[in-house]
């Protein structure tokens, strides 16, 4: 069983910056496909971004130009930087890995953003 440990959330100011990272436990780190998903109060989860084995990012709309995901594939981590953030953006964040058919997701981190 593999386990995904997001930290990094926490309250901001509109405008301000977090970094979330999801360390993991799983022996092909390497190989999965990580994304950061993002469920808001009486919302559906939303995709935020994921980063392929090779490197590969993709990002919702919504946050293109102020996040950013990257892998440490030494660590068994991925990061997302969160820039310019929104109140908009206040959800509880979940890491997910993927590989073939293998899901796992992490417990969650909240972000508020709020003045």
């Amino acid at each position: 069983q593999v386990q995904l440990v997001e930290s990094g959330g926490g309250l901001v100011q509109p405008g301000g910056s977090l970094r979330l990272a999801c360390a993991t436990s799983g022996a092909n780190f390497r190989l999965d496909t990580m994304g950061w998903y993002r469920q808001a109060p009486g919302k559906q989860r939303e995709l935020v971004a994921t980063i392929t084995s090779a490197g590969n990012t993709n990002y919702a709309d919504f946050v293109k130009g102020r996040f950013a995901i990257s892998r440490d594939n030494a660590k068994n981590t991925v990061y997302l930087q969160m820039n310019s953030l929104k109140p908009e953006d206040t959800a509880v964040y979940y890491c997910h890995s993927n590989l073939g058919p293998y899901d796992y997701w992490g417990q969650g981190t909240q972000v508020t953003v709020s003045s």
